[in-house]
């Protein structure tokens, strides 16, 4: 048979200390959530980017041999509204912009979307699904877009892209 007074208590922190030790590492977690959502919905971002006092009241030269004004160009495409290959009666409609890498004709902007269109009229549904296949969508945008303007169109934008 066992003596009881031979066994000695367990020691450790008292059950007090316990009890301060779980509310600090609460506080601490609730204020590292607070801090992070704060950072992730830009609550504490600066409004602008501050210039340098070195900076301050320069302005741009455009580059050697560069007129002013003369850059990459926005150029909105009319909507493209067709129905695609597979299955045949989907339609698509999908909003794009051209990227150049400097002012453009009329007329360039009005080949790329002819040829985008005809792209579009390709496309099979399970070809465009899941956001790998809009990336696909997107490169091959991107380079019938290059091919049509010799290497003028930097960029294909899609606005808007909408499937029923």
């Amino acid at each position: 048979m066992a003596n009881f007074e031979q066994v000695q208590p367990r020691k450790g922190p008292s059950l007090a200390i316990q009890a301060i030790m779980l509310l600090v590492v609460t506080a601490a977690a609730i204020g590292m959530g607070w801090m992070s959502g704060g950072y992730l919905k830009g609550v504490g971002a600066p409004a602008s980017v501050p210039v340098a006092p070195e900076n301050e009241g320069k302005t741009v030269e455009p580059a050697a041999g560069g007129e002013p004004g003369v850059g990459p160009t926005l150029v909105v495409l009319a909507p493209i509204t067709t129905n695609i290959a597979s299955p045949a009666d989907t339609w698509i409609r999908m909003e794009v912009s051209v990227v150049y890498d400097g002012p453009q004709s009329q007329a360039m902007s009005d080949d790329i979307h002819q040829d985008l269109l005809a792209l579009v009229r390709t496309l099979k549904m399970h070809q465009i699904e899941g956001a790998s296949g809009y990336q696909h969508l997107k490169a091959d945008l991107e380079e019938r877009a290059s091919i049509r303007s010799q290497g003028h169109a930097k960029q294909i934008l899609i606005r808007t892209l909408l499937l029923e």
